[in-house]
């Protein structure tokens, strides 16, 4: 056993035994270096690895602390929040973006799945129907709030998982990134404060940058998800509008929220009175036989936005999603005829033929078998090359991993290294504002894993060794 993993276990054994308890610090890097006698390398790696069991918890510019149990916020916690008045991120993505789609360019730092795992033979026939069959008249039926054949079949493929939406309530838009913005649109004006998870999707930081709105950045670790002390310790303490979560699959970490926790954060932002918009854009993508139940499932007063989209388990470039919106819908539906004025008539109504040949489950079910078997082998080959130092949490379901890499790396600086090797990947600070504990990157593992994918591995980790020999 390494040293690392000895360090690892002691402080398990330690904590199982009462040493420390749900949210005590532990001793600081440094403090630790001293105590045990190793490397200031050796605790980093022994806390990444304690924190991806779900051990122990970072808290930005705080610390170790020893985890809450997972089906409770214990009283006391002590929070670490990252609150901006002006986010200004949206820069630094469009160019991170357009570096990691120029041609050749091995995409792990992509957020699509694999095109190549899409009917696009079955939707095209579809399409071509619709052509053969629509009027003009048809096409104004479209308009907001969409294609009433598809909100019914959206409505259906609810029912079958055991949730009554209205189609009434569901407005089709133009991808999932739409139905989110109009949404946190509706419920704010600019200056008002909205909470997110840090690491969050950069989308949200955009609508925030864009809409003008101020942010809390409330922690969220790879194995717990959002730190539920520090989103009570917000909700306290400013007049918050709106909290934009992903409880399912969340991008970029890949955890799914327990039902538990999920209720408590409804049960939470609905004794504030604070509505949630919610991104299930990946809730289609999980394994098993179960859907996992979105945060709307547990939601008796109608504070939940839900947002999904058909981009990430049947087509991107079809651009279809919507918005569950209920007593909202109206003024969703005022925001998007100001704007984009409505999503595509012709693939709307391709999409709902689509559906009803019943091919879209069929279709599905390859799509997370293939998922799970690429993120598996993703798995065994990043923790085949990849320093030691660097540890990689996975989770069922979606097709990320995270790599948690230790403090003084320098993601940005390993991002644009990797480009110039024809290599992208979703660095730590594509997802957050301000400083955060959690330092790593993002990795899509939908595509073939094959020779290339495995050379581009081998090329990421002399790049991190080279990084970690710098750093040390």
């Amino acid at each position: 056993m390494k040293k690392y993993q000895q360090l690892a276990e002691r402080i398990a054994h330690q904590i199982e035994l009462g040493v420390w308890h749900p949210g005590d610090r532990l001793p600081s890097i440094r403090e630790q270096t001293g105590h045990s006698g190793v490397s200031f390398m050796t605790v980093t790696h022994a806390y990444q690895l304690l924190e991806s069991r779900g051990l122990i918890i970072a808290r930005p510019q705080s610390g170790y602390y020893v985890s809450p149990p997972e089906s409770a916020t214990p009283p006391g916690v002590p929070a670490s929040l990252v609150h901006q008045e002006n986010v200004d991120i949206n820069s630094y993505i469009f160019d991170v973006l357009q570096a990691s789609s120029r041609p050749g360019v091995v995409p792990f730092g992509s957020a699509f799945p694999d095109p190549k795992l899409f009917p696009l033979a079955q939707l095209n026939r579809s399409l071509a129907h619709v052509a053969r069959n629509t009027s003009a008249v048809s096409m104004t039926e479209n308009l907001p709030p969409g294609h009433r054949a598809l909100r019914q079949a959206i409505a259906r493929r609810y029912a079958q998982h055991g949730l009554t939406i209205s189609p009434d309530e569901i407005v089709i838009t133009t991808g999932a990134l739409e139905a989110l913005n109009l949404s946190l649109q509706a419920v704010t004006e600019p200056g008002d404060w909205v909470v997110v998870e840090t690491p969050c999707f950069y989308g949200a930081l955009q609508a925030i940058e864009r809409l003008k709105l101020k942010m809390i950045a409330i922690p969220s670790s790879p194995h717990h998800g959002i730190d539920l002390a520090a989103l009570e310790q917000a909700l306290n303490n400013w007049p918050v509008k709106a909290c934009w979560l992903m409880g399912n699959h969340q991008n970029p970490l890949g955890f799914t929220l327990a039902d538990e926790r999920k209720q408590q954060i409804v049960d939470l932002l609905t004794q504030h009175q604070v509505t949630l918009v919610e991104d299930d854009v990946y809730g289609e993508l999980y394994q098993g036989n179960t859907r996992p139940a979105p945060f709307r499932a547990f939601d008796t007063g109608g504070i939940t936005l839900h947002c999904a989209s058909f981009s990430k388990s049947l087509v991107a470039g079809f651009r279809v999603g919507w918005v569950a919106a209920g007593r909202h819908a109206r003024r969703i539906q005022q925001l998007q005829l100001m704007s984009t004025l409505s999503g595509s008539a012709p693939v709307q109504m391709a999409l709902a033929d689509y559906l009803t040949t019943r091919s879209y489950d069929t279709h599905l079910r390859r799509l997370r078998r293939v998922l799970a078997e690429r993120k598996h082998k993703a798995w065994q080959i990043l923790r085949q090359h990849l320093p030691e130092n660097c540890v990689i949490t996975r989770h069922d379901g979606g097709y990320f991993l995270w790599v948690s890499l230790p403090e003084g790396i320098d993601t940005r600086a390993l991002n644009t290294a990797a480009i110039r090797e024809q290599i992208s990947v979703a660095p730590v600070s594509m997802f957050t504002v301000g400083q955060t504990g959690l330092n790593g990157f993002r990795v899509n593992t939908s595509f073939p894993w094959q020779e290339r994918e495995i050379q581009a591995v081998q090329t990421l980790g002399r790049l991190l060794q080279q990084a970690l020999n710098a750093a040390s």
